[in-house]
């Protein structure tokens, strides 16, 4: 499911207009990853919580060369899913 369909089951399940439903669920993405920037969490109780990671630097190899490169630190989103959401998928 993409972007298009999910506003478009999202607008059917809740019995709005499409446009509406897409500018919920735009706002929605929007908080999370402005959170997520200024290093907040954000916890949706029953589906899960979105995260950031920090990973620190490590080395690694060019594949092409099998030379070592030293491979920055940084930070990547992370989700883990809530019980909930465990258990319905699960069934």
């Amino acid at each position: 499911m993409n972007k298009a369909e999910l506003i478009t089951a999202a607008a059917e399940k809740a019995g709005i207009t499409r446009k509406d439903a897409e500018k919920a669920i735009s706002a929605a993405l929007e908080v999370i990853t402005e959170e997520l920037v200024a290093g907040e969490r954000v916890s949706i109780v029953g589906f899960g919580s979105f995260d950031v990671k920090t990973r620190g630097e490590r080395v690694g190899r060019n594949p092409r060369t099998r030379e070592e490169i030293t491979i920055a630190a940084s930070r990547v989103p992370q989700f883990k899913a809530g019980k909930a959401l465990k258990d319905a998928v699960a069934k």
